[in-house]
Parts: structure tokens; C-alpha cells; sequence
């Protein structure tokens, strides 16, 4: 599977678990997931590229312990290993 097309399956994935996506330009010094006001979000830094946006969803959705009993799809990181672990 393509980096963007991971990306893309990743970022379904979090918006499956109810993830609001936001894409803005952060410098490369931010992104990432949060919740603001009971709301989850993923911050995507558009001046990172493809893989290191990649990363931060996966990272996202790996700490999310509401879904630490779903398992990410092996193209996205998924088994083998344990969830958490990144």
C-alpha cells in the first residue's frame, strides 16, 4: 500500500471512531490528536509530508484507549505486535 493511500485509510479509520480531521499549515512543529470539549481531533501539519502525517494518525489513534481493543489493519501498523507499543 502507498504512503497517501494508508493516509487516506487511516484517516477513514479515525473519522470511524469519531475523530473531527483538521488539515493546517503548523511550521512542522505540531499536529497530532486532542480533545476539545468532549470532541476528538486529529491536527494534520500540512508542512509535514505524507509519512510523518501518516504517523501522527496512527499515533493518534494507538493512544486512544477506546479503541486499544480494535485492532489497525496490517497495512496500518496493525498485528503483529502489541497496540501501544510505538
Amino acid at each position: 500500500m502507498h504512503t497517501v493511500d494508508a493516509l487516506e485509510a487511516a484517516l477513514a479509520l479515525a473519522k470511524q471512531a469519531g475523530y473531527r480531521v483538521r488539515e493546517e499549515w503548523l511550521g512542522g512543529t505540531g499536529g497530532g490528536g486532542c480533545e476539545i470539549r468532549g470532541s476528538k481531533w486529529i491536527f494534520l501539519d500540512l508542512a509535514l509530508g505524507p509519512e510523518e502525517q501518516l504517523d501522527q494518525v496512527l499515533d493518534t489513534l494507538r493512544r486512544d484507549t477506546a479503541l486499544s481493543d480494535v485492532p489497525l489493519p496490517e497495512p496500518l501498523g496493525g498485528p503483529p505486535g502489541p497496540r501501544g507499543s510505538a
